[in-house]
């Protein structure tokens, strides 16, 4: 910062004190990394233990669990902004396209519920067995989907192409898959 250490002498105590107070002002006021979504600002919420579906994304409900709201923020973050392709999103979080486990995963990872990219066989041994109170994972050996507070997450079956979200779950045959959970979620 000081090119020249004895401008730095020059400054005195109160000049060091009021640059310690700025510096601790400029670190303080930058916004803060929330989640993988960079945002601050609460997401909204709705009534009851159901999200609803607006404009194509969730809006998690108030009595969900904190790792249920960022699951949720996170798939919103790649819901109808993102195409699909074979293998995307598996080098790299953040990925112009993603397949239907890498879409699951990156929304997992926002709630801190997985650390890498699984493909759906990975997702077939994610966690526990059975369905889950507020997310359950749905896996076979080629596709994965989730729901999430009563929300389908899904690559097949919404709208657009890609990520995205709807109520239902369509052609998902859900006896087909595996279904996974983690912990009390």
């Amino acid at each position: 910062m000081f090119s020249n250490p004895s401008r730095m002498v020059r400054l005195g105590i109160s000049g060091a004190l009021a640059l310690a107070c700025l510096t601790t002002a400029a670190i303080l006021s930058a916004p803060a990394i929330a989640g993988s979504g960079g945002t601050t600002t609460p997401a909204p919420t709705v009534e009851g233990s159901k999200a609803k579906l607006v404009h194509g994304k969730a809006i998690a409900p108030k009595s969900a669990p904190g790792r249920v709201k960022r699951v949720i923020d996170a798939a919103n973050e790649i819901a109808k902004g993102h195409g699909y392709c074979n293998g995307g999103g598996y080098a790299n979080w953040k990925s112009p396209c993603y397949d239907c486990s890498s879409a699951v995963s990156f929304a997992l990872h926002g709630g801190d519920l997985i650390n890498r990219a699984r493909p759906p066989t990975g997702l077939m041994r994610w966690g526990r067995r059975g369905r889950g109170r507020w997310i359950t994972v749905y896996a076979n050996s080629g596709h994965a989907f989730m729901t999430v507070a009563g929300l389908r997450f899904d690559t097949a079956d919404t709208r657009g192409s890609g990520p995205g979200w709807a109520r239902g779950m369509g052609w998902e045959r859900s006896q087909a898959h595996v279904a996974r959970h983690k912990g009390r979620l």
